[in-house]
Order: structure tokens, then C-alpha cells, then sequence
């Protein structure tokens, strides 16, 4: 699955009752895959291209290591260490990393 279809695919799997009450704003730029905005708004998900508002996370990575990423293939926080992956604020994935699913 690549990268795109993944996070076009976050509305159908989260489960609004889990997202209820929750809002944030994440902000994926994947390096040969483009820009994405993953935004939750009171039970509701929501992914559009392109970066839109100020986000709480910013994800960055390449299309082949988020794709290693969602496989298990690759270690998140060793990607982190390695600099494969960059992500401002580490907090606020880890929170939604489930309803993402990354954990």
C-alpha cells in the first residue's frame, strides 16, 4: 500500500468514537509521495493534500520508509535515530499513533 492510499484510508478505519473530543492537525511530507494534512476535529478525520493550518506534528519521511514503517520493517524510533524519520513533536504522535495505525 502506498503512501497516499494509506492516509486516504484513515477516515474509513478510525473509530470516531475513539477521536471523539480529540482535535489536532498533523502535517505528513513524504519525500516522493507529496504533502498530506491529517486533521481531527471532534470525532471526525479528515486527510486532504497539500499542507492546510498550523499543525500540533509534523511528520517527515521518505515514501519507502513510511512504507517500511506501516510493514513493521522498521523500527520507529530507531528511524528516528537514524534520521530517517522527523517528527516536531513526538508527543502528540505517540498519542495518535494507534487511531493512525503506526503502533
Amino acid at each position: 500500500m502506498d503512501v497516499k492510499t494509506f492516509l486516504f484510508s484513515l477516515p474509513e478505519k478510525a473509530n470516531p468514537e475513539v477521536l471523539e473530543g480529540h482535535n489536532t492537525l498533523f502535517h505528513f511530507d513524504i519525500a516522493d509521495a507529496g504533502q498530506f494534512t491529517v486533521k481531527v476535529t471532534d470525532g471526525k478525520l479528515e486527510v486532504s493534500e497539500g499542507f492546510n493550518g498550523e499543525p500540533s506534528c509534523k511528520v517527515s519521511t521518505s515514501a519507502d520508509s513510511f512504507a517500511k514503517l506501516l510493514k513493521g520493517e522498521l523500527n520507529p524510533m530507531m528511524a528516528m535515530m537514524t534520521g530517517k524519520l522527523k517528527i516536531s513533536n513526538p508527543g502528540e504522535m505517540l498519542k495518535y499513533a494507534k487511531i493512525f495505525g503506526l503502533a
